[in-house]
């Protein structure tokens, strides 16, 4: 498999939208961009294994408000909010027929803007995207506590890679991945490096996620362009936060216009981090498609 040259590395700009900063890691190509989102609590620099494994490809990797080097607004952080966030990015930066690959609450996003902005996609490959059962909006909220006893304060990189390296879902994830989670998700305060997503933003988008207004089967019913569900075989049941199940709907892919399912057995919701090489199998095919 053909690599970027070690030596390259993103850009990093700071695109605003209706005033809040929000980080976009920029890697030079050519040919319709890519546009990869990331799940809640992550951060762009997760998507450098696969990134790194598309070379001559213009990359773009977008950052939620709350994560990595994107501003920190007051919460809540409302669903609606980051796919208004993504839309202005894409608006900003004048993407035209992108292809688009969104994990988790990344991928909820990426169809909320899919659909305010035909133009903005080709194709995209939504990654086990938090996008549940329509029966389940509305119902009873997520048990988010444990987010908010997140370890917020480390002493350096190494020190959070040895604490997760041994342990679920982690140890799973290829290495190269969890030093980029780890170098990318801690940022400088004082004395010490604290995540760059706060543990009360992580729980305010977890609050939010099965409210009335974060049912956006209305966008997926509105996307034109042919979507590909890459989803894990483990369903997350309803009432539960179990961060390991898929929490997408097992039908989402009928429910586009041009929906195709495929389940990867064995994988968790970490899919991108444990089978990223066949992320970018998926990637190669839409493309070629």
């Amino acid at each position: 498999m053909n690599l970027r040259p070690a030596e390259e590395r993103p850009e990093l700009r700071i695109v605003n939208v209706d005033g809040l900063d929000l980080a976009v890691w920029e890697w030079p190509g050519d040919g319709p961009p890519l546009i990869f989102t990331h799940a809640t609590g992550f951060h762009g620099r997760l998507w450098d294994y696969v990134i790194r494994r598309l070379p001559g490809r213009r990359c773009l990797a977008v950052e939620t408000r709350g994560h990595g080097r994107s501003g920190r607004p007051d919460e809540p952080y409302r669903w609606r909010y980051l796919g208004h966030d993504l839309t202005g990015v894409l608006r900003s930066l004048g993407v035209n027929g992108a292809y688009g690959i969104g994990h988790s609450s990344g991928g909820h996003s990426m169809v909320q803007a899919a659909a305010l902005g035909q133009e903005f996609f080709g194709a995209m490959l939504l990654v086990d995207p938090s996008i549940f059962p329509e029966s389940r909006y509305g119902g009873a909220p997520l048990d988010f506590a444990f987010t908010l006893r997140r370890k917020n304060v480390w002493q350096s990189t190494q020190e959070m890679v040895e604490r997760f390296e041994k342990r679920l879902p982690f140890v799973n994830w290829k290495p190269e991945i969890l030093r980029s989670y780890c170098e990318f998700g801690l940022v400088p305060d004082g004395d010490h490096l604290q995540l760059a997503c706060p543990p009360s933003a992580e729980a305010s988008i977890y609050e939010e996620s099965l409210k009335p207004e974060a049912n956006i089967y209305a966008e997926v019913a509105k996307v034109a362009a042919p979507v590909t569900v890459l989803r894990a075989g483990t369903i997350r049941k309803p009432g539960e936060l179990d961060l390991a199940a898929s929490p997408t709907a097992p039908d989402l892919a009928t429910r586009f216009v041009r929906g195709r399912d495929v389940v990867l057995d064995g994988a968790s919701h970490f899919i991108p981090m444990e089978f990223p090489d066949r992320v970018i199998e998926e990637v190669r095919g839409m493309i070629g498609r």
